[in-house]
């Protein structure tokens, strides 16, 4: 992705953000001058293969409301950060007509850079049975932002021992 598709996402985000439909609370929007964000990084966008796993197995997710939130584990995405083999698991949603995959994860920044909870990547499988993982593109659930949101909590297995700096820092309210 482009720096300058980059930046129109973030701008967008941020209008989002700054409507009434966003997951901040009224008080909060008044002063909200838009997210923070890591600079763009193109080192942390990759293509990897997707490893299918032999059965699809369901996991359920603890998440921030105490409710577990079932998704089914499409695979193991397999890449190197800073000289590093890491993997992620790649999870689509049993409820949901969309075909896209899920991978909640933690890192290295988890609750001092980015939100201490872990952070969401949402991509396909493309025909090649690629994926595309753009950190960049990395974004903080509602929960991060205000109470009241059932937030998937990252599987101990999506937790990397690597910085992923690279798309949303962690969201402070104006003072």
């Amino acid at each position: 992705m482009s720096v300058e598709k980059l930046l129109e996402f973030r701008s967008k985000k941020d209008a989002f953000f700054a409507s009434s439909q966003s997951p901040l609370p009224e008080v909060v929007r008044e002063g909200f001058a838009g997210l923070k964000y890591f600079d763009s990084d193109p080192n942390l966008e990759f293509q990897v293969h997707l490893k299918p796993l032999s059965n699809f197995e369901h996991i359920g997710m603890e998440t921030s409301s105490g409710v577990r939130k079932f998704f089914v584990r499409a695979g193991i995405l397999e890449f190197q950060v800073d000289g590093q083999t890491v993997q992620l698991s790649a999870y689509s949603n049993p409820e949901s007509e969309d075909a896209g995959l899920f991978i909640p994860f933690r890192d290295a920044t988890s609750g001092t850079e980015t939100y201490g909870s872990g952070r969401y990547l949402d991509t396909e499988l493309e025909v090649d049975g690629t994926v595309k993982l753009n950190f960049n593109l990395a974004y903080n659930p509602y929960c991060a932002y205000s109470d009241g949101w059932s937030c998937p909590i990252p599987p101990l297995e999506n937790w990397l021992k690597v910085p992923i700096r690279a798309g949303e820092k962690i969201f402070r309210e104006p003072s």
